[in-house]
């Protein structure tokens, strides 16, 4: 995965979610509950480092915003 940017923390309310699952499914599942209770900017794909268990996802959230229903 790449590295955090600075913008992506700049401000309170601003956070970085890395999610580390068994498998797709569940890391997708995880950003779906995040998503529940801030605003979000999803992700569409996980990825596998070969060698590493399982797979990662990276999320962005906006705490001060409510997600769009």
């Amino acid at each position: 995965m790449r590295q955090i940017n600075d913008v992506h923390v700049a401000r309170q309310g601003l956070a970085v979610v890395e999610i580390a699952a068994a498998n797709d499914r569940t890391g997708f599942a995880v950003q779906e509950l995040l998503a529940t209770g801030c605003a979000v900017a999803p992700v569409d794909r996980a990825t596998h480092e070969p060698g590493d268990p399982g797979v990662r996802l990276r999320c962005f959230l906006e705490l001060r915003q409510q997600h769009d229903s």
